[in-house]
């Protein structure tokens, strides 16, 4: 993707400026985003999707007059468990719609000036007339993208954010709009994170949110704490608390100095190795959804992908980045360096190798690639 050039997704903006102007700053509203867009999934197939035991469905419903008004449930859903189209007022939620559909998929890939670390998954809603699910925030970054039908947004940068008490969602107590859309087919609304928003279905409609995770400290911290415990072993060696010269003691309920000395010390030695931190990182943010499995290939069909020197793509599913040490794909790292790590950087990048790029590869990295079509992680083209 050339970063400098203007795009009609984000209305004429080169992705460069996007991200510039308006990334985590600003809204963005886009006429014609994706000029004459059309559903990738029509209601039925979308309907069906949200039956499976492998989908991310949720499903609210409004219940006006009634207390607290809102209804929320998880999937999966079988189609008779779903409301009539007709009957106003209910939303369906169907989570990470791209890792089931090859379309949609190629569709967020649109969005790939933002790094792949921070990219999430694209969630398709589902709603009859007047559905919703009410004037919240999101901690993500999100563009809205309008696929059948009308819907209008109401947005606003809200300062108070206190919710509605008893109500199963998380939904503004207070919400004051300062702008208002209504998005046709092929319009799109970026909306950066903790911006306040509303959507309200007119007639029935779908919409596509394409989510920018924006991981939390805590988050992170505890990640990455368990990964570096770990291979904390490995760095510093197998050792125990040890304490031959502890006296004995008239205040029992008092941790030893020594004691937290030493766990000070395992912390410090988790991180004494200078790749390890981002080791751990690159697992993190490559790890699978648990919702994802691999179907591994036959017997005898890798090896030959791998042996005729085809050209491969990445799955749908597979998740794989880089940084200067390592090659990261779905929850494991590799050591990387010379033309096999250009190479690697370029599947990354492209998500598919070329025949010529194959045909460069080192016979340690051909071996690679053979493990990761025998996993079901890469395919021929």
């Amino acid at each position: 993707m050339k970063i400098d050039q203007p795009l009609q997704l984000l209305g004429g903006l080169s992705p460069q400026l996007f991200m510039k102007r308006h990334w985590q700053k600003k809204p963005l509203l886009v006429r014609q985003a994706i000029a004459n867009f059309k559903p990738l999934l029509n209601c039925t197939e979308l309907f069906e999707l949200a039956s499976r035991e492998d989908s991310q469905a949720r499903m609210v419903i409004q219940d006006p007059g009634k207390t607290p008004g809102w209804r929320f449930q998880h999937g999966p859903f079988e189609r008779r468990a779903l409301p009539a189209r007709k009957r106003p007022g209910w939303t369906l939620l169907v989570q990470g719609v791209d890792l089931q559909h090859d379309a949609v998929h190629d569709l967020m890939n649109q969005f790939r000036f933002v790094p792949d670390a921070r990219l999430d998954d694209l969630m398709i809603s589902y709603a009859s007339d007047g559905g919703g699910v009410g004037p919240h925030y999101d901690s993500y970054d999100v563009f809205l993208l309008q696929a059948l039908g009308r819907r209008r947004w109401r947005i606003g940068r809200q300062k108070d954010k206190t919710l509605q008490p008893g109500v199963p969602l998380k939904i503004l107590a207070n919400f004051e709009p300062d702008q208002e859309f209504v998005l046709e087919p092929g319009d799109m609304l970026y909306l950066p994170l903790l911006h306040a928003h509303d959507g309200i279905a007119m007639g029935e409609c779908m919409t596509y949110s394409i989510g920018f995770r924006s991981p939390s400290r805590g988050e992170l911290a505890r990640e990455l704490l368990q990964r570096l415990a770990e291979g904390a072993e490995d760095v510093v060696g197998v050792s125990v608390y040890r304490d031959p010269q502890q006296p004995a003691v008239d205040q029992p309920g008092e941790i030893p100095a020594q004691l937290l000395e030493f766990a000070r010390a395992a912390l410090l030695g988790a991180l004494k190795n200078p790749l390890a931190l981002g080791r751990a990182l690159g697992e993190y943010l490559t790890e699978p959804k648990a919702n994802v499995w691999f179907e591994g290939a036959q017997d005898g069909l890798a090896p030959a992908l791998v042996q005729t020197q085809e050209p491969v793509r990445l799955d749908r599913r597979t998740k794989m980045m880089f940084d200067a040490r390592h090659i990261f794909i779905n929850g494991e790292s590799f050591r990387a360096s010379g033309r096999d790590a250009t190479l690697m950087r370029r599947l990354s990048d492209q998500r598919y190798l070329s025949q010529q790029d194959f045909g460069r590869t080192s016979a340690e990295a051909r071996s690679l690639l053979q493990t990761w079509a025998q996993a079901g992680w890469l395919h021929g083209i």
